[in-house]
C-alpha cells in the first residue's frame, strides 16, 4: 500500500533549516498494523502527517497504492485524503456545536453522498463503535474514551483504505486505553490498514510491527509480515 523511497522532509524558516526526516524507506503493504515508536521530537508525527498527503516531501518519493504522489498539488492530495485515509487523533478534533451524529456524517457530506446514504452510514459506523446510544449528544457530553470512540467512528465512516492514528490513547486512563486499542485491532482484523504513532510500549504490542525512528531516521524495523 505504502512505498517511500529516500523520503525526506526538511523545515526551512528565515534562521535555521530543520531536516525532519531523513532518507526514510518503508514499505507498509495493505492489511497491516504498524507502530511508529520513538522519544519526543524523532519525526513520529511528522512522518504520519506526509504518508497521510498532510504535509509536502522535500525530496524522494512516496508510492500509495501503486500511484506516486511525491509531486502531487494540494487539491490531488485533497482528494486521496478525503476518499481512501481515516485519521484519528490525540485530541479527538471533535465540533463542539455538533452532535455525535452531525460528526462522523461530516467527512461524507463532502464528498457529496445522499442523506439518506448518508444517515445508513453514520448509523452502522456508530454500532460498530457501540456508541448507537449517543447519537444525539454532544461531545461534551461524554468522556474522554466515548469521544475517542467517535473520532475514530468520524475517521471509518467512508471506509478508507488507509487508517492513521496519532497517539489514539494518549489523552485517556488506561482502560478506555485499551478499550481503544481493542476497537483498533478489530478494525484491522476487519480489512483496515493502520499506521499508529505511539510513545506506549503496551499500545504498541498490539501492531504486527514496529518502526523505531531517531533523529529523523529509522534505526531499527521489522520486516513486514506479508514478506
Amino acid at each position: 500500500m505504502i512505498n517511500t523511497t529516500n523520503l525526506t522532509k526538511i523545515f526551512t524558516t528565515e534562521e535555521i533549516e530543520t531536516t525532519a526526516l531523513n532518507n526514510i524507506n518503508i514499505r507498509i503493504d495493505k492489511g497491516e498494523f504498524v507502530a511508529v515508536m520513538g522519544e519526543s521530537g524523532c519525526g513520529k508525527s511528522t512522518l504520519l502527517n506526509t504518508l497521510g498527503l498532510l504535509d509536502t516531501i522535500s525530496d524522494g518519493q512516496l508510492i500509495f497504492n501503486g500511484t506516486d504522489v511525491s509531486q502531487f498539488k494540494e487539491s490531488q492530495r485533497a482528494i486521496l485524503r478525503k476518499n481512501q485515509i481515516g485519521f484519528i487523533f490525540q485530541s479527538f478534533n471533535l465540533i463542539d456545536e455538533l452532535t455525535v451524529f452531525e460528526n462522523i456524517e461530516l467527512p461524507l457530506t463532502y464528498q457529496n453522498i445522499d442523506k439518506q446514504k448518508r444517515k445508513l452510514m453514520v448509523t452502522q459506523t456508530l454500532e460498530k463503535v457501540n456508541m448507537g446510544h449517543r447519537a444525539n449528544h454532544f461531545p461534551q457530553q461524554l468522556s474522554g474514551g466515548q469521544q475517542q470512540r467517535v473520532a475514530i467512528a468520524r475517521a471509518i465512516v467512508h471506509e478508507p483504505r488507509l487508517l492513521l492514528a496519532d497517539e489514539p490513547t494518549g489523552n485517556l486512563d488506561s482502560k478506555n486505553g485499551t478499550d481503544v486499542m481493542n476497537l483498533l485491532t478489530d478494525l484491522n482484523a476487519e480489512g483496515a490498514t493502520i499506521i499508529m504513532v505511539t510513545h506506549s510500549t503496551r499500545d504498541a504490542k498490539y501492531a504486527h510491527r514496529k518502526i523505531n525512528l531517531y533523529d529523523g531516521q529509522i534505526i531499527s524495523s521489522s520486516k513486514p509480515v506479508n514478506a
